[in-house]
Parts: structure tokens; C-alpha cells; sequence
């Protein structure tokens, strides 16, 4: 079973207004120390998504106090996973099915799996998956069409599914993440909460969670 981090941030391409801005805060996040680090891009094409994911490995490799500790995940694409040698892909449950992502990705990088629900996270369990993500925990500006809010009762409700590590997302703040690991999550994914200034807020984050 793999180990993660507890502060698990994710970089929403549509949440910066250039790559070069998205590749500023992959920086700030990756010089602050953090672990492990999400790409995810739904609007451009898988040209672009390549490129971009290239520099962050890059980024990964040069800039981080211990890069051989941090783990890069692409969200969706496990083609783009190989090709930017990332550690892992995250799907959900309107992407590749987790046992597809696993064919491709083979077994000995990361595997995780978005889940909204009790029944979700009950065949998310039964798969190869290496981690199951539930959320989303509190409200979210972060998607157009989000599902229903699950808050700590969901997050303790998921704990008791699977023994699988466990990522909680949707809404996480400094000020409220540390009941959602009280609630059971292993780490705690944050999208909105890094934008004002990513290294501070990773900084936060580390300390708050310890």
C-alpha cells in the first residue's frame, strides 16, 4: 500500500491565465516542498497538455529539494502519464475505467480514482486503484457541474468503505482542512485555496498538517 502525503495540490490549467503562470506556481508549490503534485488540464489539446506536462517534470527535476520523493500525477490521460514519464494518472468516473489506466500504466506507477459516492467507493475498492479521491467534502468553484456535497459525515462514511489511502477534494481551506484528516482522509486535495500565492499557501498547508 503506498504513503501519501497529507497535502496533495492539484494545478487546474483554466486557473491561470497563461502556461507561463501555471508554470510559476508549479514552481512556488514544488520549491515549498510539497510531495506530490496534480496536472490537470480539460480544455487544450493533448499537444499543448504534452508540452506542459513536460516542463513540470522538468520543473520537478531541478527545482525540488528532494526530487526523487516527489511524485507527479496526471489527471485522465494515462498515454500522456508514459510520455511525460509522470508517476502516476488519476481518473474519474467518466474517464478511462481504472482497469484500462492500469493496463497502460503498468503496475508500478500510481493509480487513483475519483468516487462521489458510497457505491462508487465500493468498486473504486475492488480495482487496482492505489488510492481512492471522495469529494467533493464542502462547496466548490473548481467545477462547472459539480456533484453533491458530501461534508465530514461522507468523508467519515468513505473511511469505513475502504482501507485504501484516502483523498478528500472540494472546498479544502487552510482554515478547514485539518478536520477533514480528523474525519478520516489520508490527504487532503486543494485547487482554489493555492491561487493568491502558491508558496505561502503551501507552506501553510505543510504546517497545519504536519
Amino acid at each position: 500500500m503506498i504513503s501519501l502525503p497529507r497535502f496533495y495540490p492539484i494545478l487546474e490549467a483554466s486557473c491561470f491565465s497563461s502556461p507561463e503562470a501555471l508554470f510559476g506556481a508549479a514552481e512556488e508549490l514544488i520549491t515549498a516542498g510539497v510531495l506530490i503534485l496534480q496536472y490537470r488540464n480539460k480544455s487544450d489539446d493533448a499537444h499543448v497538455m504534452l508540452a506542459q506536462a513536460r516542463e513540470l517534470r522538468r520543473l520537478s527535476r531541478s527545482r525540488a529539494p528532494a526530487p526523487h520523493m516527489q511524485k507527479l500525477i496526471m489527471n485522465d490521460r494515462a498515454d500522456l502519464c508514459l510520455a511525460a514519464a509522470f508517476d502516476g494518472v488519476h481518473v474519474g468516473q467518466d474517464d478511462l475505467s481504472p482497469a484500462s489506466a492500469r493496463k497502460i500504466i503498468g503496475p508500478e506507477r500510481w493509480l487513483g480514482v475519483s468516487t462521489h459516492n458510497a457505491q462508487q467507493i465500493s468498486e473504486a475498492d475492488k480495482t487496482s486503484a492505489d488510492y481512492i479521491a471522495i469529494g467533493p467534502v464542502f462547496a466548490t468553484g473548481s467545477k462547472r457541474n459539480p456533484d453533491p456535497v458530501i461534508r465530514l459525515e461522507g468523508v467519515r462514511q468513505a473511511r469505513t468503505l475502504t482501507r485504501k489511502p484516502l483523498v478528500a477534494i472540494g472546498g479544502i481551506t487552510r482554515a478547514n482542512c485539518l478536520s477533514v484528516i480528523e474525519a478520516g482522509a489520508d490527504s487532503v486535495a486543494v485547487i482554489s485555496d493555492l491561487i493568491p500565492d502558491p508558496h505561502k499557501s503551501a507552506e501553510e498547508f505543510l504546517r497545519i498538517l504536519g
